[in-house]
């Protein structure tokens, strides 16, 4: 029966993975024809309105513009395979070396909001069911509710308001990665981006885990468990967290994937210096490269993420497992 049990996990992580690379091929071809619709000409974006004809010609040579769109693309999702993500058209260096500081920073906000929101909403939601139709539920009930209502710019400016304008100054209105340096060198810049995140995805977790966590208290087999004299604290970590969690986990990782591409409107709020910047960058200069790297490398996040989180909700829903 073990041995049952691990082949039907194992076969549904391969067939997640199978449809996952799927998924990626498909958004390939969806980001790789939406960049070549793009308005504008890369070779000139590059060159300036002062180019001519023969050096656009040249350079259009150079980038394999002149070559058929199949071929283009072709080239494009080898070199993805391969680890090679091409060269930036307005830097003129390649991708991975123009991104990876970036990249770090952007990542390094999106932990921190992580490691921040998913235990505290967990915490939150488990407790208000705990307490439900009580002063701790109903009035978390209507804050989460008004927070979840909230857009994340929303909440960026009136954090930097309270705590870094009129209101107080205690913490920097914009949080800057100079050249050469790393997010962790300053961590007071990174506390407003970081608590706009963790507004921006625990009131989602923590409803979700709150609904999860009632219905589970409700259930046949925690009822059963206190009847045989468990104790209340073990029938709540044993029996109830653990089943309830299989929710929580999918709309987890829906959370933290709109953080990947979220995070692009709360880096241009306070001015960090990430991901959300370089698309801006990219799109304005027509670099197409580097767009379609962000592109890949956000949908990538989405299936990972995913496919983590279905995983997990099978490794922790006693009842999904022997289904398999």
């Amino acid at each position: 029966m073990n041995r049952f049990r691990i082949g039907g996990v194992w076969g549904f992580i391969l067939r997640r993975l199978l449809l996952g690379i799927v998924v990626l091929i498909l958004v390939s071809i969806l980001v790789f024809l939406a960049t070549q619709a793009l308005p504008g000409d890369p070779a000139r974006a590059i060159l300036g309105r002062s180019a001519t004809p023969a050096s656009l010609a040249a350079l259009r040579r150079q980038l394999h513009l002149d070559q058929p769109v199949f071929t283009q693309y072709w080239t494009w999702v080898t070199g993805l395979v391969h680890g090679n993500l091409g060269t930036s058209l307005a830097a003129q260096e390649p991708v991975s070396t123009l991104l990876a500081p970036k990249l770090v920073n952007s990542a390094v906000l999106v932990a921190l909001a992580a490691v921040l929101s998913i235990p505290l909403s967990i915490a939150i939601g488990a407790w208000a069911a705990l307490k439900r139709e009580k002063v701790f539920d109903q009035t978390s009930s209507n804050l989460l509710l008004v927070l979840a209502a909230l857009p994340e710019f929303v909440v960026g400016v009136v954090l930097v308001i309270l705590f870094a304008t009129t209101v107080s100054h205690v913490l920097p209105a914009i949080s800057t990665v100079p050249p050469g340096s790393r997010p962790w060198n300053n961590w007071l810049a990174l506390v407003l981006p970081t608590i706009t995140l963790v507004i921006a995805v625990a009131p989602y977790v923590a409803r979700i885990m709150r609904a999860s966590m009632v219905e589970v208290l409700e259930s046949d087999y925690v009822e059963m468990a206190r009847l045989k004299g468990l104790s209340e604290r073990t029938v709540l970590v044993r029996h109830a967290l653990p089943n309830a969690l299989g929710p929580v986990f999918q709309v987890i990782a829906l959370n933290l994937a709109y953080l990947a591409g979220g995070i692009i409107v709360i880096e241009i709020v306070f001015n960090y210096t990430g991901i959300g910047g370089a698309i801006q960058e990219a799109v304005l200069n027509h670099d197409l490269p580097v767009v379609q790297a962000l592109a890949m490398l956000i949908a990538a996040v989405y299936v990972v993420l995913n496919l983590l989180a279905d995983v997990a909700t099978i490794l922790v829903t006693p009842k999904l497992r022997t289904q398999l």
